[in-house]
C-alpha cells in the first residue's frame, strides 16, 4: 500500500517510516525539517521525501495524497515550553496544519488518518488518566494538539474520513531529540551523563511521568492503520500504566544532579490507563524503561 508520514524525518515519524518500508509499503514523507530539537533528521533510502510545511495548503500539497491508504500524522510543534514562547506557531502548525492534512486526505479519498496527540491534554486530572476525562489544557501546546483531535473527530463524523487519535505519554528511545534546554528528559539526562555534566532537574524532581518506548508507539500506529473500529475519531492512550518520578529516573543514570528554574504550564503527575488500547487494538507495551536505560548508558 501507499502511505504518508508527516514529520517522517523526526523522532517518532522516522521509526514509523522504517517499519512501513520493512513491510514493503510505498512511503511518502512530508517534513519541513524545521524542528530545532534534532541534531539530525533521519532518512530511509526506500522512502520518498518532500520538504513541505503542512500549514501551507496549496494544490501541490493535495496531489501528494492521491492514491494514499493511510496518513500517519506526526508533524507538530511538539514541545511545551517553545509553544509557550510562541503560541502562534504552535497553533498554526498543530491546529491549522492538522486541518490542512485532514482536508487533503478527504479530497484525495484517503481511507484513514492516524493522529499523534499528547497526554498533556489531561493537565491536572487525577491519574491514571483515562480517555473519558475532560480536557485540561495548561499551555498553548496542549490546546493546539487537542484542537487537532477535535478536527479529527469532526472529519470522521461529518465527512466520513476514518481517523484514530493517540495520546502519547512521554515517548523515549533511539533518535530521541537531544538539542536545547527543553529536550525530552531521558535523552537529555543520558547526554549530560555522557559529557560528565550534572543532570538538570526542575524542582522538586517529584514530578511523575509515564515513559513509553518508541517501538511500542510504532506498533500501535501500525495496528491502528488496519483494525476495524465501530466508530472513528476516538482517543486512545499509549503509555505503560506505570510512572516514575524525575528523581527516580535520574537515579537510574547518575547521582550527579543540579536543580534548575521551574517551568510554567506543566502538569505534576501523568500515568496512563491503557485498557482501551489493550482491549480495542490488542496492544500492550513491551519495553521496560529500567532495562532500556541500563543498555543505553552501558
Amino acid at each position: 500500500m501507499k502511505h504518508i508520514v508527516t514529520g517522517g524525518a523526526g523522532f517518532i515519524g522516522s521509526h514509523i517510516v522504517d517499519q512501513l518500508v520493512s513491510e514493503g509499503h510505498e512511503v511518502i514523507v512530508i517534513d519541513d525539517e524545521s524542528s530545532e530539537s534534532h541534531d539530525q533528521f533521519y532518512y530511509n533510502e526506500s522512502a520518498t521525501y518532500r520538504k513541505y510545511d503542512i500549514a501551507v495548503h496549496k494544490y501541490w500539497f493535495n496531489k501528494l495524497f492521491e492514491g494514499v491508504d493511510t496518513v500517519f500524522h506526526c508533524a507538530a510543534e511538539s514541545r511545551i515550553q517553545p509553544a509557550i514562547e510562541n503560541p502562534l506557531k504552535a497553533v498554526m502548525t498543530n491546529a491549522y496544519g492538522t486541518c490542512s492534512v485532514l482536508q487533503a486526505a478527504r479530497e484525495a479519498g484517503v481511507r484513514r488518518v492516524v493522529y499523534s496527540s499528547t497526554s498533556s491534554a489531561y493537565g491536572f486530572n487525577e491519574t491514571p488518566n483515562v480517555e473519558t476525562q475532560p480536557d485540561d489544557c495548561l499551555n498553548p501546546y496542549s490546546v493546539s494538539k487537542v484542537s487537532g483531535e477535535k478536527l479529527c473527530k469532526m472529519y470522521s463524523d461529518l465527512f466520513g474520513l476514518e481517523t484514530v487519535v493517540f495520546r502519547y505519554f512521554n515517548v523515549y528511545g533511539e533518535r530521541q531529540p537531544l538539542r536545547g534546554q527543553y529536550a525530552p528528559v531521558i535523552g537529555k539526562f543520558i547526554e549530560q551523563h555522557k559529557r560528565g555534566d550534572p543532570l538538570t532537574i526542575v524542582p522538586d524532581g517529584e514530578q511523575r511521568r509515564d515513559f513509553t518506548h518508541v517501538s511500542d508507539i510504532v506498533r500501535a500506529n501500525i495496528l491502528a492503520s488496519t483494525v476495524e473500529l465501530e466508530s472513528y475519531g476516538g482517543v486512545f492512550n499509549l503509555g505503560t500504566g506505570k510512572n516514575y518520578s524525575i528523581n527516580e529516573l535520574a537515579a537510574m543514570i547518575s547521582d550527579n544532579i543540579k536543580m534548575i528554574d521551574p517551568r510554567p504550564g506543566e502538569t505534576r503527575i501523568s500515568k496512563a490507563n491503557i485498557n482501551k488500547s489493550m482491549e480495542t487494538l490488542n496492544w500492550t507495551p513491551n519495553v521496560n524503561l529500567e532495562e532500556w536505560i541500563k543498555k543505553a548508558i552501558s
